[in-house]
């Protein structure tokens, strides 16, 4: 592999034999306007290394679809799509893995009978409840939901939290209403959607638990309440998410075990509290 940068462009010659070139201006190669402070040295050091893991996956994801547009899950796909699935292959795996097509292929032209003004109630309720009704019951759930894992893996945020009155949903709530999107390195969103899409939402759970188990150090430094907030900011950026792969292991390490049957068992819990607090 050769690795060649110009001004803003970093161009790589992989061993598959293609020339891949990366804007390293304003706008990253997804579309999205880096921030400011956005640190340009250190992210192309980062993709030099990033370049040879995604060399490495491209080939062996080849190998496994092998020209095919179905995939079957198994462990071999779990631990295929924990380490990451290629661009070129991402939009057909995220189809398959999440159900979507299956129910595109079920439901033919169905999406443009919404757009021509057709509407199917129960679905738009059952979004509506989730995360975006006026009342966010189903975002104020999974916030408290986080904040009952966090008193039983990480306690002393926890604590700190609650002696400084901090509701979870002032440092974390974008974190579950973008699903990570402008808050962490794209790439490093890419990566956490690919195993959402394959595991579900304890993904969501398993990647705050990380950065918070990964900075309560930090976070312990607080003294008051807008010292916490800046904190939560603050750990959402730098080397621990730059590093996308190394930080997606850790979230299969760091949280310990953590079922969707926990989470969904918390949410029933979490959901109730809030319902009788009105």
């Amino acid at each position: 592999m050769n690795v060649l940068y110009s001004g803003d462009n970093l161009q790589v010659w992989s061993t598959l034999g293609s020339c891949h070139k990366y804007n390293l201006a304003r706008v990253d190669p997804y579309g999205f306007e880096r921030p400011e402070d956005f640190d340009y040295a250190s992210y192309e050091a980062f993709f030099s290394r990033y370049l040879v893991v995604l060399t490495r996956r491209a080939i062996k994801w080849s190998k496994l679809l092998k020209g095919n547009n179905s995939i079957q899950k198994s462990l071999k796909v779990k631990r295929y799509i924990r380490k990451g699935i290629p661009n070129e292959h991402r939009a057909l795996v995220w189809m398959i893995v999440s159900g979507a097509q299956t129910n595109m292929e079920q439901n033919p032209g169905y999406y443009h009978r919404l757009l021509e003004g057709e509407k199917n109630a129960k679905l738009l309720e059952a979004i509506k409840t989730d995360y975006y009704s006026p009342a966010m019951l189903g975002l104020k759930t999974d916030q408290e939901v986080l904040g009952e894992l966090v008193k039983m893996k990480v306690p002393a945020v926890a604590e700190l939290m609650e002696r400084h009155g901090v509701m979870w949903t002032l440092v974390v709530s974008r974190w579950f209403i973008c699903l990570f999107i402008d808050i962490l390195p794209v790439e490093t969103v890419l990566r956490i959607w690919d195993c959402l899409f394959y595991e579900g939402s304890k993904i969501i759970f398993r990647v705050a638990l990380t950065l918070i188990k990964q900075n309560q150090a930090f976070i312990l430094e607080a003294t008051n309440f807008p010292d916490i907030c800046d904190k939560f900011k603050q750990i959402t950026k730098g080397t621990l998410v730059t590093e996308c792969h190394s930080f997606m292991q850790k979230i299969f390490t760091d949280p310990g075990s953590l079922s969707m049957a926990t989470i969904n068992k918390l949410r029933e819990t979490c959901r109730e509290k809030l319902l009788s607090q009105g």
